[in-house]
C-alpha cells in the first residue's frame, strides 16, 4: 500500500464507523466528558423569574420625580410582593423583581435620606434586570446529541432542572505493547532493556477520553503470541490499540498477525513522525496499530486515534482546534510528507509566535514535555521566519 495523506487517512478512519455504542442514563454529577445520546431540553425557564442583576432598588421609572420610601425588602430566594405605588423595593443580586417594577437602580447610584431614597442617576427601562427565560425557555434544546459534556455544560443543565442525562456508554479499549526490551518502572534494567513509557502515555490519553482501558500488558516479539493477544483483545473490547510491531522489521509481527486473523485496511501514512500506522479489524473489532517510538505514538494518537475514538463514542466534536500563528523559526527543507513539529507558544506583547523545541527526534519524550503543541508543515512546503503556520495546542487535544 502506498502511504496515504493524513487527510485521506482520517477520512477513511471516520468513514469506517458504522454504529454507535448503546446508551445509559447517568447522574449529572458523573457526566463530565461523556457524550450526549439525545438532545437535552430545559425543564424550566432560565432564569425562572425576572431577577435583579445588582444590589440596589427596584423602581417604577414613572415614579422617580421625588425621593421615595422603601416599601419592602427582597433577599434572593424570597417571593416578591407587587411594588406599592410611589415606593421602591430594596433588593439584592438574584432577587425576584416585584411585579410593577420596570428597572433596578444599583445602590451606588442612590442616597438614603431619613426614610426615603433619592437617586443620583436616572435609570433606563429594564436596566439591571435579567428577564425570565432570557437564557433558555422550557423545552429549548440546551445541548444537542453528540455534544461532549464539559463542566460549564453541567452547570447549564443543572440550572434548567436536569438531574440525569442519556449518554453513550463508555468504550472499552484493549491495549498491548510489543517488544522484548520493555519492562515496568521499578524493576532494574538489564542490558538492552527500556522502561515501557508508552503504557503510561496511552493510559492517560485513553482515560482522558473516558474509555475503559483493558491492559493486556507486553506481548513478546513472537507471531503466535501476537495472534493470541489480538484474539483475546477482540473478545473483550470495542477497539484494539497496539503500540509497536507495525513496521517491516523481522521482529515486527503485529501487522502480519492482524492479516492472519483479520484484515489491514490502511497501513502507512505520509507523515512524520509516525509513518508506520496501521488500521483494520480483528474479528470485526476495529484495530489501530501505533508505532513504538514515543513521540510517533503520541502524535498518531492525537491526530488519528483520538478523533476515531471520539467519533465512535458518538461525539460530533472530534475535530481538534487549530490556530494560525506566526513562526519564529525557519524550516527550509520541503519534505515529501507532512511533518508535525513540537513547538512552544510565546507572546511578546505584540502578538503570539512559535518557536521549535531543540530535539525533534521521534524518541524524545522530553520534547513533548517542553512543547505546547504541534506545528504542521504540509508536504512540499518550507517555512520562513515570519510565515503563518497551523498550530494544534496540546490543551485542545488532551481532553
Amino acid at each position: 500500500m502506498n502511504p496515504l495523506t493524513p487527510e485521506a487517512a482520517l477520512i477513511r478512519l471516520i468513514a469506517s464507523i458504522q454504529t454507535r455504542p448503546a446508551t445509559e442514563t447517568v447522574p449529572l454529577e458523573h457526566s463530565q466528558g461523556r457524550v450526549l445520546a439525545e438532545d437535552t431540553c430545559a425543564r424550566c425557564d432560565l432564569p425562572p423569574e425576572d431577577v435583579s442583576m445588582m444590589d440596589g432598588y427596584a423602581v417604577r421609572i414613572a415614579d422617580l420625580d421625588r425621593p421615595l420610601p422603601v416599601s419592602q425588602r427582597i433577599p434572593a430566594g424570597q417571593k416578591a410582593q407587587p411594588l406599592a405605588p410611589q415606593s421602591v423595593a430594596r433588593l439584592f443580586t438574584g432577587a425576584c423583581l416585584p411585579p410593577g417594577a420596570d428597572a433596578v437602580v444599583m445602590q451606588e447610584d442612590s442616597e438614603m435620606a431619613s426614610t426615603e431614597v433619592r437617586f443620583t442617576r436616572s435609570p433606563r427601562l429594564g436596566q439591571h434586570i435579567r428577564q425570565r427565560g432570557e437564557d433558555a425557555r422550557v423545552g429549548d434544546a440546551v445541548r444537542r446529541a453528540g455534544s461532549r459534556i464539559r463542566p460549564q455544560d453541567m452547570g447549564l443543565l443543572a440550572a434548567v432542572g436536569i438531574e440525569s442525562v442519556v449518554v453513550y456508554r463508555k468504550l472499552s479499549v484493549a491495549v498491548f505493547f510489543t517488544g522484548d526490551e520493555l519492562v515496568q518502572p521499578g524493576r532494574p534494567l538489564a542490558p538492552g532493556q527500556i522502561y515501557n513509557s508508552n503504557r503510561f502515555v496511552l493510559h492517560g490519553l485513553l482515560e482522558a477520553l473516558h474509555c475503559n482501558v483493558v491492559d493486556l500488558g507486553v506481548v513478546p516479539d513472537q507471531f503466535d503470541q501476537t495472534v493470541s493477544a489480538l484474539t483475546m483483545a477482540a473478545s473483550v473490547a470495542d477497539i484494539i490499540l497496539t503500540c509497536g510491531g507495525v513496521s517491516v522489521g523481522e521482529e515486527d509481527h503485529v501487522r502480519r498477525a492482524v492479516e492472519h486473523i483479520g484484515q489491514i485496511d490502511l497501513w502507512r501514512v505520509a507523515i512524520k513522525p509516525g509513518k508506520p500506522f496501521a488500521f483494520g479489524q480483528v474479528k470485526g473489532v476495529p484495530f489501530l496499530g501505533l508505532p513504538g517510538n514515543p513521540v510517533s505514538a503520541f502524535v498518531i494518537f492525537c491526530l488519528f486515534v483520538r478523533p476515531f475514538i471520539l467519533s465512535s463514542q458518538g461525539s460530533l466534536d472530534w475535530q481538534p482546534l487549530t490556530y494560525q500563528i506566526r513562526a519564529d523559526f525557519d524550516w527550509p527543507q520541503a519534505r515529501e510528507r507532512t511533518e508535525w513539529l513540537r513547538a512552544r507558544l510565546h507572546n511578546d506583547g505584540g502578538g503570539s509566535f512559535l518557536t521549535l523545541v531543540a530535539n525533534q527526534g521521534s524518541a524524545s519524550l522530553t520534547s513533548l514535555v517542553q512543547a505546547d503543541g504541534l506545528v504542521e508543515i504540509p508536504a512540499g512546503h518550507s517555512v520562513d521566519r515570519g510565515d503563518t503556520v497551523r498550530f494544534m495546542p496540546f490543551s485542545g487535544l488532551l481532553i
